[in-house]
């Protein structure tokens, strides 16, 4: 094995521990991240750059969970700790990927059941009342 297929090989374990892979696509990005190193004869190239988002950002908000486009783990809500990780703020992230501005990073379920919450608690009414 040359050292372009381990490197690769180093780079497709991190990407198989984040995200589950068939076995077909692990052996295929092998070969064709040893490859992509081979034509670059060894330049330093850094996995966060050189890998695309784990999926498309319009598919990473879902029912009951969101992917981070970055690493790819899945979570209720994408917070501002998760996202200094990355070494993004979440205004960053979102236009890093396209989302708009005051989008929430968060499962859709969970934003519901919050927005419910909110509503049965009558707060501004509460606030008119102590007035």
């Amino acid at each position: 094995m040359d050292e372009y297929t381990s490197a690769a090989l180093e780079l497709v374990k991190i990407k198989a521990s984040q995200v589950s892979m068939e076995p077909e696509a692990i052996t295929a990005m092998v070969k064709s991240i040893a490859q992509g190193l081979r034509e670059a004869d060894g330049a330093a190239l850094r996995p966060e750059a050189s890998m695309p988002p784990v999926m498309e950002p319009a598919k990473a908000i879902k029912e009951s969970s969101v992917t981070c486009l970055e690493c790819g783990k899945s979570f209720k809500v994408l917070t501002k700790k998760h996202l200094a990780v990355h070494g993004l703020t979440p205004e960053e992230y979102r236009a890093k990927y396209g989302y708009k501005k005051g989008a929430p990073l968060i499962a859709k379920a969970l934003q519901r059941a919050r927005r419910k919450k909110m509503k049965d608690m009558r707060l501004w009414e509460r606030r008119k009342k102590a007035e």
